[in-house]
């Protein structure tokens, strides 16, 4: 008669998931009582009921919400004046029901677009973002144009769920850095006037400036929206009637570096943006080329942005306006 053959345990796998515990069963004695030590429960206490558990979950996190026309606005529908237009002509709906201006929404509500479904990111969704774009004349900063004229939106990436943001305007005689970003937030505090990030050109015009004028620039000329003056004025030589000069500005108004020196009785004939706060234009950034910045990179530039000082709030939003 043969030996008994050995149960064969089985070959461990190469595998990160544990199999589950086996359960204890709990012992029992002669009288068929459970054995107080088994379950880790005072012998006196064997008849009675497992006192329970206090539940110490920690209460649910308040759900995120955003107004509609921010949302709808930051994922390109049009600007949050137009979609306050479409939410009230009953355009846009909210879980079936029309939704009304100001209304807020979270991740779970469903909303409709002329009846299209349309799949929104809330802020905490959205990984921010920042993208750097060297703008050649001849190109506006504008979605939409009754000229048909190249726009700067035309040449990005595009993007789901959102949009690109411009931070600032040139204008389409201007060339030069432009930042863009998905953040509304975030572009708002680049351009409000309060945060004085200092943006810097590189200028050429007609002659060359005079003492007096120069003095009169840094100190202050008056244009129609009220005083503006530049914070540096750097001569960057030239040659013939053509000469160049490094201007920076803390603001944005409406085409301001050309009207400053048009008060003055010169004439630019060529504007560059080189710089924009801390973001310098890189040099290897061609014409018409983008570049985005990496998340370690858009942190770095967190750190740099000054917090806007706290003040009565506009009456108006702040506008994209061309400098």
């Amino acid at each position: 008669m043969s030996p008994p053959r050995k149960a064969r345990t089985p070959a461990r796998r190469n595998t990160p998931f544990r199999p589950p515990a086996k359960a204890v069963q709990p012992r029992t004695g002669r009288s068929g009582e459970r054995a107080a030590e088994s379950v880790g429960v005072p012998e006196n206490n064997l008849s009675g009921p497992v006192p329970r558990r206090r539940d110490k979950r920690a209460p649910a996190a308040a759900e995120e919400t955003i107004k509609l026309q921010k949302a709808l606005a930051d994922a390109g529908f049009g600007s949050r004046r137009e979609l306050e237009e479409w939410i009230a002509a009953g355009r846009v709906s909210v879980n079936g029901q029309p939704a009304h201006v100001g209304q807020r929404i979270g991740a779970a509500d469903k909303v409709r677009v002329n009846g299209r479904l349309v799949h929104l990111r809330l802020a905490a969704e959205r990984r921010q973002r920042v993208l750097l774009y060297h703008k050649p004349e001849g190109e506006i900063v504008s979605r939409d144009d009754p000229q048909g004229r190249i726009s700067v939106f035309d040449k990005l990436p595009k993007m789901r769920g959102g949009r690109w943001i411009a931070v600032g305007r040139l204008d389409v005689n201007s060339c030069g850095l432009m930042v863009l970003t998905n953040d509304g937030a975030l572009a708002e505090q680049l351009m409000h006037p309060r945060s004085e990030i200092e943006r810097e050109y590189a200028v050429r015009v007609v002659g060359e400036l005079s003492q007096q004028n120069k003095l009169r620039l840094t100190e202050g000329v008056e244009l129609e929206d009220g005083p503006a003056h530049f914070g540096r004025l750097i001569d960057g030589g030239g040659e013939g009637t053509n000469r160049w000069y490094r201007v920076t500005i803390a603001e944005g108004r409406n085409r301001e570096v050309r009207r400053m020196f048009e008060a003055v009785g010169v004439t630019v004939s060529r504007l560059m943006r080189v710089r924009y706060g801390p973001i310098q234009m890189p040099p290897r950034l061609k014409r018409g080329m983008f570049l985005e910045l990496e998340p370690a990179e858009v942190a770095t530039l967190l750190r740099h942005i000054p917090a806007v000082r706290s003040a009565p709030k506009m009456p108006k939003p702040i506008e994209e306006t061309e400098e």
